[in-house]
């Protein structure tokens, strides 16, 4: 009676902690909070960008596949206006003169207007290093929440990159 009594205790408190642990992890997730500078216009933040689907490509101006980055975006942006989804390419470049891996906003004004497509900038890297990007280019995808729903790290330059984000994008909407 003692040995039935101990399992139906140590069931329950094993059911207990399962659903705490469960509950705690759902509750302790933080979306990242963040702030970028845009080049032209207000910075854009987690805050702000909060009931949109939004698609955070990270990668320099400097980089060999940043065209093809820039194409796959402009794609998914056009593919997806009016739906809900922003999209924006974040330079991880400096933005201080004296860094190796400079980049002036002129510089990058001139990109953004060459593909039609919304700068940002995180030139201490915080913002990427937070959303978990651990090379460049990669791409993040957040959910209407502000959460992280996929992060793609890398880019094919043989693969239909704007093929793979819509995947993932229709998933999430």
């Amino acid at each position: 009676m003692l040995t039935r009594t101990w399992r139906v205790v140590l069931t329950a408190a094993c059911l207990l902690s399962l659903t705490a642990a469960s509950f705690a992890d759902a509750t302790t997730f933080q979306s990242p909070e963040f702030s970028l500078r845009a080049l032209d216009g207000p910075p854009v933040s987690s805050e702000s960008l909060r009931g949109e689907v939004v698609v955070l490509a990270f990668g320099a101006s400097w980089l060999p596949l940043t065209r093809n980055q820039m194409e796959s975006l402009k794609k998914v942006a056009d593919q997806y206006a009016g739906r809900g989804v922003a999209v924006y390419w974040v330079s991880t470049e400096s933005d201080s003169a004296k860094s190796k891996n400079f980049a002036d906003d002129n510089q990058l004004r001139d990109l953004a207007r060459r593909y039609k497509i919304t700068v940002l900038r995180d030139p201490d890297g915080l913002v990427s290093k937070r959303l978990g990007v651990d090379q460049l280019p990669s791409t993040v995808i957040l959910n209407k929440q502000g959460q992280a729903a996929a992060v793609v790290g890398g880019l094919d330059p043989n693969a239909d990159v704007a093929k793979q984000l819509a995947e993932r994008l229709d998933k999430i909407l």
